[in-house]
C-alpha cells in the first residue's frame, strides 16, 4: 500500500495568535518501507502523525493511500504515542487485543492470535501479567504487539524508545528490525536519536525547526540485514555526520 503525503500544512491558534507547525510537507512511502522524521522538539512531527491517522485535520494538503485521498483516515493506520498507555487495570494479553476487541471481532480468536505471538515479542509467559509488573523494555514490546495486533498495513511510531535506558534501546532496536523484516509493514518511526534514525531507516525526513519543512530527505544505502557493528563503518559515519549538519542549520 503506497502511501503519500502532500502538501500538509497546519496552524494553530492560542489567543488569538497563529502558531504555524507545518509547512508544506510532501513525501510519500512504498510498500515495507521503513521511515524515519528527525528533528528538534517541536517542529511538528507529532503534529504531522496526528494528521496522517485523522487526529488532526490540516489546514490545506491531503493524505493518500493508493493514489486516493483519505477523508477518513481514522482507523486506517496502527499509532503508537510516546507514551505506551498500558491500561493498568488489564492484563497483558487483555491489553494486546484492545485493537480487536474495539473493533468488535472474535475475542476467542483475538487471544489465541495473541498468546501465539508472545514470545516473538519478547513476553512468553507475562500474558497474565499487569502493566506494573513490567520493566520499561517489556511495557514497551506490549505496546508494540498491540499496535500490530490492529493488523494495519501502515504503523506510526512516536519515538516508542525515547525513555528507555541506553542498552534496552539498542536491544529493542534490534529487535524492531527483525519484527519489521518479517512482517513487511510499512514503518513511518519518529525519533531525536541520529544513530537510531539511521540503523532502523531506508530513509530519513529531517524536519526543520517550528514550521515544520522537510530540510533534508536523505536515502540510507546501508545493506540489510544490519546488526550493530554498522555503527563503527566509515559511511555509517558519514551519514550521520550529513545528517547532524542538516539537523544544525
Amino acid at each position: 500500500m503506497h502511501l503519500a503525503v502532500h502538501n500538509i500544512s497546519k496552524t494553530f491558534r492560542d489567543n488569538d495568535q497563529a502558531i504555524p507547525a507545518l509547512a508544506d510537507i510532501n513525501f510519500s512511502a512504498d510498500a515495507g518501507a521503513f521511515i524515519t522524521l528527525i528533528g528538534p522538539s517541536g517542529c511538528g512531527k507529532s503534529t504531522l502523525f496526528n494528521i496522517i491517522v485523522g487526529l488532526t485535520e490540516p489546514d490545506t494538503g491531503e493524505i493518500c493511500l493508493n493514489g486516493q485521498a483519505l477523508q477518513q483516515r481514522t482507523g486506517r493506520f496502527g499509532y503508537m504515542p510516546q507514551r505506551d498507555l498500558l491500561l493498568p487495570w488489564r492484563s497483558v494479553l487483555n491489553n494486546v487485543i484492545l485493537g480487536p476487541e474495539l473493533a468488535g471481532e472474535n475475542l476467542k480468536a483475538a487471544r489465541q492470535e495473541a498468546t501465539s505471538l508472545l514470545p516473538l515479542f519478547g513476553l512468553e509467559g507475562f500474558g497474565d501479567a499487569y502493566p506494573a509488573t513490567l520493566s520499561g523494555g517489556m511495557r514497551q514490546r506490549a505496546a508494540l504487539l498491540r499496535t500490530f495486533l490492529m493488523k494495519r498495513d501502515i504503523m506510526l511510531f512516536d519515538e516508542p524508545f525515547g525513555a528507555l535506558d541506553a542498552l534496552t534501546r539498542r536491544a529493542l532496536q534490534v529487535w524492531l528490525l527483525a519484527i519489521w523484516e518479517r512482517s513487511q509493514k510499512t514503518i513511518l518511526f519518529i525519533t531525536h536519536d541520529v544513530e537510531e534514525a539511521l540503523f532502523l531507516s531506508d530513509r530519513i525526513l529531517v524536519i526543520s525547526p517550528r514550521p515544520g519543512s522537510i530540510a533534508l530527505n536523505l536515502e540510507v544505502d546501508l545493506p540489510r540485514p544490519r546488526s550493530t557493528d554498522i555503527f563503527v563503518e566509515s559511511h555509517f559515519v558519514e551519514l550521520k555526520a550529513q545528517l547532524l549538519t542538516a539537523l544544525e542549520s
